[in-house]
Order: structure tokens, then sequence, then C-alpha cells
């Protein structure tokens, strides 16, 4: 076996198909997000300004979060010394915990590396605990949901995105007495639509199903207290198991679930993803207690979130742009090419210091290829006209509405 060949088959065909990936480096400067610095492959550093984080509301910058973290470092020093099970448990995590737990109106949440473990290592769990499970799982569910149903060897659906009738369907045709698990997210990412939540719970409850809620680009955004869009629409005590992320609105880094406290001490007493992981940094367990925290009580920074993707929406409508809008903060612009994605991508960088990456398959369906702006409260006017501008000039001299680059 030729092992390079195969590696260099399978990363050409990236290739010949326009969406291999590419990184750029960039480094983020304390106090002036959205703004960075762009290290360019000929060694020139370039200011850009980023439209594509995940950092929704800035906080990775929030002088309490950045306090907190300092505060924790100079308290316990860099990591955190073991896994949970084996010296890895702080007082840091433990309030951190408490503090999810009473975002959501649970008793208890468990704390995992990342929101991608949480989700993989819960799902996967779950047929452990009830024997027989069936998981009903959205056909748009996060990459890191279906990862988990399918390791878990147990009996799985899948129902057409948001389609409450296949759903029934599904659900009538199987034995009435099996355990049943519903799984769907509260806002799906790459449209920025929202699931029929109320509906959901009400098909649960009459077929006897447990729910699972991944709020991972709600929380912190949406509801009185930034508990999501389960909190927004009074619906958080009908959900069993919510999973979500310290990654996007709360500026650092970890995910969780939140639910009642026998589910999270079986999930944490079973799931290898947890058992067998090196629990996150203190300093990270601070600096997002303290972002949770701020939230709770800031609803101001959410009314401006929501403004700010409301006005870039107007505005690339306003060019006769092909954006989709389903009343989320999430903002695509269909491209509806990789090739043509990627190099408007580029030329964003490159001529307009515009930083948006493409999203290709199989994060998005082909021929569905789009740039993914992720506006935030601290995307300026200026920065918003430069935006603005920047496409407008871009989309009509390649002409990508017609599919017929020629720049």
């Amino acid at each position: 076996m030729d092992y390079t060949a195969k590696l260099d088959q399978a990363i050409g065909k990236l290739h010949e198909e326009g969406r291999y990936r590419t990184f750029i480096d960039i480094e983020r400067r304390r106090g002036q997000f959205p703004h960075a610095v762009w290290a360019r492959s000929d060694g020139i550093e370039q200011n850009v300004t980023v439209w594509c984080g995940n950092d929704y509301l800035g906080m990775g910058q929030h002088p309490a979060v950045l306090g907190a973290m300092h505060e924790a470092l100079e308290a316990t020093g860099a990591g955190s010394g073991g896994t949970r099970n084996i010296s890895g448990t702080t007082v840091y995590h433990k309030r951190l915990e408490e503090e999810l737990a009473d975002l959501h109106r649970k008793e208890a949440a468990l704390l995992f590396t990342s929101a991608y473990i949480a989700n993989d290592a819960t799902l996967s769990t779950l047929p452990k605990l009830f024997p027989g499970l069936i998981i009903y799982s959205d056909a748009l569910n996060h990459a890191s949901m279906i990862e988990g149903i399918r390791r878990n060897g147990g009996a799985k659906r899948i129902f057409r995105h948001n389609d409450l009738d296949h759903l029934r369907e599904l659900l009538q045709a199987d034995d009435p007495d099996a355990p049943k698990l519903i799984a769907f997210e509260s806002i799906y990412s790459m449209d920025g639509d929202f699931a029929p939540i109320e509906a959901i719970c009400d098909l649960a409850n009459e077929f006897g199903a447990l729910t699972y809620l991944d709020e991972v680009h709600a929380v912190g955004m949406y509801g009185p207290r930034g508990g999501g869009v389960a909190e927004r629409d009074g619906l958080m005590g009908r959900i069993d198991i919510i999973n979500g992320t310290l990654a996007k609105a709360y500026g650092v880094m970890g995910g969780y679930i939140a639910a009642s406290a026998k589910m999270c001490d079986a999930i944490r007493s079973y799931a290898p993803g947890f058992i067998f992981t090196t629990s996150l940094p203190p300093t990270v367990a601070a600096g997002a207690a303290v972002s949770v925290a701020t939230l709770k009580k800031d609803a101001t920074i959410r009314a401006q979130h929501q403004t700010q993707a409301s006005i870039l929406k107007t505005r690339l409508r306003g060019l006769g742009l092909p954006v989709v809008d389903h009343g989320s903060h999430i903002v695509p612009l269909i491209v509806g090419d990789p090739v043509h994605t990627k190099q408007l991508s580029d030329m964003l960088l490159e001529q307009f210091g515009i930083y948006v990456q493409p999203i290709n398959f199989p994060t998005v369906p082909r021929g569905t290829e789009r740039l993914r702006f992720t506006p935030s409260p601290v995307h300026g006017p200026r920065e918003m006209d430069a935006l603005i501008s920047a496409l407008d000039q871009l989309w009509s001299h390649c002409a990508l509405n017609r599919a017929d680059l020629t720049a």
C-alpha cells in the first residue's frame, strides 16, 4: 500500500471539488474585537475585521471575564491537574456548574471540555441507561449529535428537518412501550432557522419520549437571562436535557448539559467522554462562570446583538443579495458554488481586510455553499459600511449571482 499516494488522492479530491479548507493565521488583540491582525504568508501583517467569529457578544474581551481568569491563574496555575474523577474537580468547576444549572432552572449541570464532546458523550451513553432506547433525530442536527447517536449502538430514526408530521409517523410506528428520546436543536447554525420546540414537546408528551435540546447557538443570546430559545418561549421546564456551549456567546471554552440531578449523575458515572478527559483549566472555568453570571443580568447586549443582525440582513437585501433570514442572529449569504465562495472569501480578505470563512459541503448541502456572517454588538456602523461596500463591489464585478465568476 502506498499510503502517501492515498493521502494525496484524498486531499487532491478536495482541491478538485473546490472545497479544500485553508486556515488563516489571525491574532486577536485585547480590547479591539472584532479587529485582528492577519499574519500573511508573505510575512506582512494586515489589519482585518472578523465577520465569522463565534464570540457572538464579544465576551471574550469583557473586563470582568478577563479579571476572573487572571485571578484564577494567579491562584491555581495553568491546568486542572487531572480528570474530574482524579483531582480535576475544583471550586471553579463546581461554581460554573451551579451557574449553568441556575441558568436553565435545572437541578444540575455537567461540564465537558466542549459542546461537541457533551453531545457525543451524552447521546452515546443514554442507551446504556435506558436499554432499548430509540432516538429520533432531526435530519439537520449537528455532527456531534449525529456522531453520538451513531456510536451508541441503539436504534435511531431520522425525521425530516422540522417536519412534525414525519416525526409523528416515526413515533407511531414504534413500540409504545419502548423508551424514546427526541434530539433536536433550537437554532440551526447554517440557515439560522428555529425548531418548533413547543410542538415537539407536545409530541414527546404524547408518546412518552424524553427531549434533548441543543441550545449551542442560543445560550447567552435569547431569553430574559440568556437561557436560550427555550427560556425565551417559556419551555425550559419541558426539556429533559439541554446542551450548551461556553465558546460562543460566553466567549470562552467548554460545553455542558443541564438536566435533573439523577440524569447528570448517571452521565457523569457512565460516559467515557467525561470520565477519561482532563477537565477544563480552572482559569477557563472561572472566566466562563463570570461570563454566564454577567449575561444573566445584561439583556441590553442581547438586544444590541439582534439589532445588528437585523440591520445587516436588511442592508444585504437592499443590495438584492440572496441572504437567508429566519429571524435569528445568523446571516447566511448563499453563493451556491464552492469555488466561487472561496474566491469571494479570498477577495474580501485580500482586497478589503474582511475575514469571513467559506462554508462548503459537507457542512452544508452541495449547491448551497455560502458565506456565514456573525455580526456582534461591537460591529459598528464603520465596519458595517465597509462590509456592504465591499460586497456590493465584488458581487457585481464577479457576477456571482449568475454563477459566472470572471474576476
